[in-house]
């Protein structure tokens, strides 16, 4: 688990998954869009406190293996600028099946928008700046 300013490689998590064990590698790569209820984003700022983020992620990633069978996870998080394009957050998961690995890296994915300590906030094109707030419904989810 790592939640850092560094730019995120999807490549090297999806190498660091293999194994001749594991029939099934699901990886969700979150980018950045550059629109968000109908305003355009020029883009975005995350923050996070990461040392409770990380051991938020190992949380979440220890209660899908409760769930399911797999080999290994990796949740990776971006944070400081980003613009619409750049991977802002990478969830892998291997096992030995598909439905494990696809039910797992939606879990932690869920988990991890509705609980972890990470912030959003948006520059638009209009020159407002918001905060988003993740895991709520209506304006501001998503």
């Amino acid at each position: 688990m790592c939640v850092g300013p560094g730019a995120i490689d999807p490549g090297r998590w999806y190498q660091w998954s293999l194994s001749p064990e594991s029939g099934a590698v699901v990886q969700f790569c979150g980018t950045v869009r550059n629109h968000h209820q109908g305003a355009q984003v020029l883009s975005l700022e995350y923050e996070a406190y990461p040392e409770m983020a990380e051991r938020m992620l190992s949380d979440i990633t220890a209660e899908a293996a409760e769930r399911w069978a797999f080999r290994k996870a990796s949740v990776v998080h971006r944070t400081g600028p980003l613009v619409p394009g750049d991977v802002a957050v990478c969830v892998t998961v291997a096992s030995d099946h598909r439905h494990a690995a696809l039910s797992a890296c939606g879990y932690i994915m869920d988990q991890l928008k509705s609980r972890a300590p990470i912030w959003k906030r948006e520059h638009l094109q209009s020159g407002e700046t918001r905060w988003i707030e993740e895991g709520r419904p209506g304006p501001g989810g998503g």
